[in-house]
């Protein structure tokens, strides 16, 4: 198991993969009807298993994996108090990725480790929808002897970034490695620093967000700070400078929850700029250029080798959207 944040998070901590679809696949959910439930089965259902999507629940019910003692039932039957509901929830077909000559930015590799810039736009590993071309591909043809290395579907993987964040990523090329970096990650052994350009500013010029982070409670697809059912995330910032409607922050986190950073920004009241999910629309739409993508930037790692122990530090400049909106 391996996890992300905005995002660092280490394998085998308490941080899932949040970012993924979240529905508890492989298994037979089980629902009994109460009295009063109202409305279509398959809203009925989506409701009472919010890791599953309406979307979802109407595919499974069309492919015969949701019956009522033991006959298939219909999306738009209507529940009757006492039914038992059976959901079966088929595990995904393993595929294993194939090398794909994708270029990396390699910034420092040697037999243990490699630190490279992932740049916006590249999924870290396949998933649905992005079978191919990810990071793990790039990886498979760049380093030979990967193979098995933390498992054979994220080999090398120790966290990731969200698709359309930039900057500086760790890769695990052997066991030894793997376990060094799962150490550092659980242990707080590794120095995590993001820049990222948000509307406005926040309240002060430095400070510590400190917070759960949990799942939205309406929309599924976001997260949001919680007063309960959440994990802690900490979030320290450092407001660099304004930049016209803008301002850039520097934000260091001591944990790796899902969406971290962009969410305790929002909190704040100041939105990272080109954030679909957390962001202003309206405000982007007025930047010149309009943001392609959320304005964040893993900018510095700092971490002892996983297997030597020497010190090591990375710094990734500013990507080009960065610098066009800053004017630089």
């Amino acid at each position: 198991m391996s996890a992300e944040a905005d995002g660092w998070a280490a394998e085998g901590a308490d941080e899932v993969e949040e970012t993924d679809s979240g529905e508890p696949c492989g298994t037979r959910l089980v629902f009994t009807v109460p009295e009063g439930a109202e409305g279509r089965l398959d809203a009925w259902l989506a409701a009472q298993a919010p890791e599953l999507s309406r979307a979802r629940v109407q595919a499974l019910i069309k492919a015969g994996q949701v019956t009522c003692g033991g006959a298939a039932v219909k999306a738009n039957a209507k529940p009757k108090a006492g039914q038992v509901v059976e959901v079966e929830v088929p595990a995904p077909e393993p595929a294993l990725p194939e090398p794909e000559d994708i270029p990396l930015e390699v910034l420092y590799e040697d037999g243990d480790c490699l630190v490279l810039v992932k740049p916006a736009g590249l999924v870290v590993h396949p998933a649905p929808g992005h079978a191919s071309g990810t990071l793990v591909n790039a990886l498979l043809h760049h380093c030979r002897d990967l193979g098995g290395v933390g498992g054979v579907q994220r080999p090398g993987i120790v966290h990731r970034l969200d698709k359309e964040t930039s900057g500086l990523m760790v890769v695990a090329k052997n066991d030894a490695a793997m376990a060094g970096f799962v150490r550092l990650f659980q242990t707080g052994g590794i120095t995590k620093e993001y820049l990222t350009l948000v509307h406005g500013a926040p309240p002060k010029v430095s400070g510590t967000v400190c917070s759960l982070i949990g799942r939205h409670p309406v929309d599924r697809k976001r997260m949001a700070v919680v007063t309960r059912n959440g994990k802690q995330a900490v979030t320290h910032y450092e407001v660099e400078r304004q930049v016209g409607a803008l301002t850039l922050v520097r934000c260091r986190i001591e944990t790796g929850r899902t969406h971290q950073i962009r969410v305790h920004m929002q909190s704040l009241g100041c939105p990272v700029a080109g954030d679909a999910l957390y962001g202003r629309p309206a405000a982007d739409r007025r930047l010149v250029p309009v943001p392609a993508r959320q304005m964040l930037h893993a900018a510095r790692l700092a971490f002892a080798h996983p297997v030597t122990g020497v010190a090591m530090a990375f710094t990734a400049p500013l990507p080009q959207d960065f610098r066009e909106q800053m004017g630089t």
